[in-house]
């Protein structure tokens, strides 16, 4: 089992709130501690808004927490008729994520305050050191890498794609490992889908390079498509194939060309890390696909009735590799569009040099 950087951030955060608490000479650091937990995010965008909505939606329920107590004390009616207000509150701002905290914060200075304002004022301060303590944590230590990471689980799920259409077609994996796998690649995509939520939204707070930003994002988004219809043909193979009568004659010939598929996928994500040679010819041999066209549209339509599975399968393979295309002719565009940019940002500071040495 690996610990990764936000479980070990967490127990950072906790730390730093208990160890503040003391610092400041609060009674006690669960509430800090607790207020931590709330805070912790997975991006540093992220965590900043949640950081904003805390500290208005807690100063907010603090003071309603404050007025309800000076005029209905803090019986448990009146706490849990606050708790209500509160949450109507954070939905109508709509910030419910910060709802568990703030009740927390309600009931903490509710129940405070008849022991003297600044108790329950202090409890706040409380709430704030945890919030605070969490999002240091967050932009200090291990700072997200949500590009990095992206990157990271595409090639992950990749692995796991390109074991699963290697094997689909030959049917040599054992039934039960071969469902496992293929759920552990579902699981996998929704990770990524996650991830891909994640790195759109380090877009809000990265002033500078903001075009190039939105190429990653174009690229990032076909390479999940893409992932995606490799799935797809999975289930079509699982579904359609091997209930066609003439699956075993024509094995060889998808198999053949999922293979070619397969391998095209690898080396465009090696190109994506710019781990290709410029020139190099990655795409599959158009000929070889033409001629398979050709032959399997010749063999349905002399019996369409009984070999039609067959179009579902050729369907999906061909689904996979157009968006395989367009993936690297997305990538092969924002490379080039870089390069240019590149090459404009040098040449003024190419003139400054030359007039500064001529000077």
């Amino acid at each position: 089992m690996t610990i990764g950087a936000r479980v070990l951030k967490t127990g950072m955060a906790l730390a730093l709130a208990i160890y503040l608490s003391d610092w400041f000479g609060f009674a006690s650091p669960l509430i800090a501690a607790v207020a931590a937990i709330f805070t912790i995010q997975p991006s540093i965008y992220r965590s900043w808004q949640r950081v904003a909505d805390q500290v208005q939606t807690n100063l907010l329920g603090a003071a309603i927490a404050i007025i309800a107590v000076r005029l209905f004390g803090h019986t448990p009616i009146a706490v849990g008729l606050v708790c209500v207000l509160v949450i109507l509150i954070s939905i109508r701002l709509k910030m419910e994520s910060t709802i568990s905290l703030t009740l927390v914060t309600v009931v903490a200075i509710m129940e405070a305050n008849g022991q003297g304002w600044s108790v329950a004022v202090e409890r706040l301060l409380m709430v704030l050191t945890g919030i605070g303590s969490s999002f240091a944590v967050n932009v200090l230590i291990f700072p997200p890498r949500p590009r990095r990471q992206f990157t990271e689980q595409v090639h992950q799920a990749y692995a796991q794609l390109s074991l699963l259409l290697r094997t689909a077609v030959s049917n040599e994996m054992k039934e039960q490992i071969f469902r496992q796998e293929k759920e552990n690649l579902h699981v996998t995509l929704r990770r990524l889908e996650d991830r891909y939520v994640v790195f759109e939204e380090e877009r809000k707070v990265l002033a500078r390079a903001k075009t190039s930003h939105t190429r990653q994002l174009l690229v990032s988004k076909q390479m999940i498509k893409t992932l995606q219809k490799g799935a797809d043909l999975l289930d079509v193979v699982e579904e359609h194939y091997f209930a066609s009568p003439s699956a075993g004659e024509w094995a060889l010939r998808f198999d053949g060309q999922i293979e070619d598929l397969s391998k095209y996928h690898e080396q465009i994500l090696l190109k994506a890390q710019d781990k290709m040679k410029p020139n190099a010819l990655i795409e599959p041999e158009e000929e070889r696909e033409a001629r398979f066209v050709k032959e399997l549209s010749a063999y349905i339509m002399d019996d369409p009735d009984e070999h039609k599975r067959l179009v579902f399968v050729a369907s999906g393979l061909f689904e996979y590799a157009y968006h395989l295309r367009r993936l690297e002719k997305l990538i092969d565009q924002v490379n080039q569009r870089e390069e240019s940019a590149k090459h404009s940002g040098e040449a003024p500071l190419a003139k400054e040099r030359e007039a500064a040495n001529k000077g």
